[in-house]
């Protein structure tokens, strides 16, 4: 799989984060294994949710609500976070590790397709995390794209490289070409031409974790 970063800049990222609480370090711990943003890239959700001044966020796709963890802790007391999540237990864990820090009054959890659970949301939404199926980006962001306040952001994870998708055939596709690819890869590339032809984005690729595409409503 091609690195993102080499090892001794992921180094030096990661050193400059303060150091995790318990809850924190608890969940990091049932994430080994687990495909969850990490660490550096959650601290640049909580970063972007700071920013943003974010008061709702919504996630497609939140396994045991590590992601969705970095956001609640940038919520004012009274904001919303909307996690979705096919996995029952799974979802049954999120609200465990975040009612242990706290944040679950500021959680609503969604059991089954977050496809559907979208349409159940009025915007606006300050803060948008798609990373569930990779062949469904460019279908979330068709439903989400205009509950996404001005000034909010979407943030696709997974925009470079995951253990599914073809970085050389998606590069390719990103500069011009029509290469023959799974539908995984394909929903990537798909995703990314759409940002970036999308007049009403400016998006960006930040190579942390598996690679971030971070796109701010003008």
């Amino acid at each position: 799989m091609t690195e993102i970063l080499p090892e001794e800049t992921k180094r030096f990222v990661r050193a400059a984060l303060p150091e995790p609480d318990e809850t924190l370090k608890a969940m990091e711990e049932r994430g080994q294994g687990f495909p969850t943003v990490g660490r550096e890239v959650g601290q640049f959700l909580r970063f972007l949710a700071s920013v943003t001044n974010a008061e709702r966020i919504f996630e497609f796709g939140s396994g045991f609500g590590y992601s969705a963890y970095w956001f609640a802790e940038a919520l004012p007391d009274d904001g919303e976070i909307v996690l979705t999540e096919y996995d029952a237990s799974e979802l049954r864990e999120a609200r465990a590790f975040l009612e242990t820090a706290g944040f679950a009054d500021r959680a609503v959890f969604e059991n089954g397709d977050a496809m559907d659970a979208i349409e159940r949301h009025d915007g606006p939404f300050d803060v948008v995390l798609i990373d569930h199926n990779k062949d469904g980006y460019p279908e979330a962001l068709e439903a989400v794209r205009d509950k996404v306040a001005s000034g909010g952001v979407i943030v696709a994870d997974n925009a470079m490289v995951s253990g599914i998708q073809e970085f050389d055939l998606i590069l390719d596709a990103l500069e011009g070409n029509d290469p023959e690819m799974d539908e995984d890869s394909r929903g990537i590339a798909e995703y990314l031409v759409a940002m970036r032809e999308d007049e009403e984005f400016e998006t960006s690729v930040v190579p942390l974790g598996e690679g971030i595409a971070v796109s701010c409503r003008r």
